[in-house]
């Protein structure tokens, strides 16, 4: 009789090699006993517990968020909802299946980075895949790939994430090029992901981010089509919170 450390190691080599069906579970299940079945069941709801993690944390590396953050403690009060949208749809991820796009335009400092980077926890935490980007970077991305003569490969990709978030649009200027590759990724997405776009300028200036008002119009047109504009205005919470601010430690 093998010992049952042995009976272990075979039972871990056993598992790397085959993956479960429902045939064989039935099998099993009917030929254990109670007992056996309730041990058979823990099991399995732990292993599939185990890869629901896993998944979820590749999915959170895959993102590439600067930061992980979180809904808890989010200051609402700078956010103005539109008609037919309200903070119960926005964490429910509705706007996921619906294909929906979202603008978080306003102030500098009032959220709106916070609750992209949290919307992307929020969907990888749901097992839905997720891409976050500055502006710049995506674009440095889409240029590097073009070059190596890998761009389709690239879109591709990103294609694959739900979520897709383009932070910090207006930010920086993008040459005609750039704002080239930027119109494929919203084109690619048109109906078939969400993207969420933070920016602090108003669309009537979008001309000036991509410089071309014809680019900026065929843009805007796509994601006003399906999307909702959040508006967010108050003080910066940085500044808020600023050392340097009146009766903040900073330097005299």
């Amino acid at each position: 009789m093998q010992s049952s450390a042995c009976v272990a190691d075979a039972v871990v080599e056993a598992g790397k090699r085959c993956s479960l069906t429902k045939s064989v579970l039935a099998e099993w299940a009917r030929r254990g006993t109670p007992r056996q079945v309730e041990y058979l069941l823990g099991y399995l709801e732990a292993e599939g517990a185990s890869r629901d993690a896993s998944k979820r944390a590749q999915l959170l590396r895959r993102c590439a968020l600067p930061q992980a953050k979180t809904f808890e403690g989010y200051d609402w009060s700078c956010v103005s909802w539109p008609d037919g949208f309200g903070r119960d749809d926005l964490l429910s991820l509705s706007f996921l299946g619906d294909r929906e796009d979202l603008v978080l335009m306003g102030d500098v400092g009032t959220g709106k980075t916070h609750m992209a980077e949290a919307l992307c926890v929020l969907a990888c935490q749901s097992a839905r895949a997720a891409r976050f980007f500055t502006a710049s970077s995506l674009v440095g991305r889409l240029r590097r790939a073009r070059d190596e003569g890998r761009l389709d490969r690239e879109l591709a990709q990103i294609g694959r994430a739900e979520l897709l978030v383009v932070d910090e649009l207006g930010f920086l200027p993008l040459d005609v090029d750039g704002a080239r590759l930027l119109f494929q990724v919203v084109s690619q997405a048109y109906e078939t992901q969400s993207v969420v776009f933070t920016t602090n300028l108003e669309f009537s200036r979008w001309g000036s981010v991509f410089g071309d008002d014809q680019m900026a119009a065929a843009v805007i047109d796509r994601v006003v089509h399906h999307g909702r504009l959040l508006q967010f205005r108050g003080e910066s919470y940085r500044v808020r919170h600023a050392l340097m601010s009146p009766g903040g430690g900073g330097a005299e």
